[in-house]
């Protein structure tokens, strides 16, 4: 039996994340800060996306991409073995780079978690599915178009906002590749 790339990407969060919330020196050691960058720590461009800051912020983010990341992962098959793991960590770096660019003098910035990637997977999925039904905290049924149009909203305003410790800039842009990988492949 094969595993699939979305169940192994799972995996692979899951057990980086747990041991990086038990040893909080292995968490700043893979999330990205903006000093690793001036270091020369690029591949933290990478691993931030691997490593959630709780278990909560971990299940939610691979809930989600468990239940999406199926189905997308479904329709890469039909390029080459490995698409929809190229999409998904390209994905990850691809959601941080407004951060680098906005942060870029901010040395104490710091960010982790996979929303970005995992905001990409949802949103490619809206794009090929958008009269589909999502179901919000797993039983409220609401159209997917009109899921994806209020959490840009709810984003930008909160991005607007600066409310809380959410990268709201990763979760956009990781939308943004979604769709945008949708609508070309």
């Amino acid at each position: 039996m094969n595993l699939s790339a979305n169940l192994a990407l799972i995996l692979a969060t899951a057990l980086i994340s747990f041991a990086a919330i038990a040893r909080p020196s292995l968490r700043d050691r893979l999330m990205f800060t903006t000093k690793s960058l001036k270091l020369g720590q690029f591949e933290r461009l990478l691993t931030h996306g691997f490593v959630h800051a709780d278990f909560n912020h971990l299940f939610f983010n691979m809930f989600t991409l468990f239940f999406f990341g199926l189905v997308v992962e479904r329709s890469f098959d039909q390029y080459f073995s490995g698409a929809y793991a190229l999409f998904y960590l390209t994905a990850i770096v691809v959601a941080i780079l407004p951060t680098v660019y906005a942060q870029r003098k901010n040395v104490k910035y710091a960010s982790l978690g996979a929303s970005g990637a995992v905001s990409a997977v949802l949103f490619y999925y809206v794009v090929k599915n958008p009269t589909s039904m999502l179901y919000l905290f797993a039983i409220v049924p609401i159209p997917a178009l009109l899921f994806a149009l209020a959490f840009v909203g709810y984003g930008l305003y909160a991005q607007a906002k600066g409310q809380g410790r959410i990268n709201h800039s990763a979760h956009l842009t990781g939308a943004l590749f979604g769709v945008i990988a949708a609508m070309v492949l």
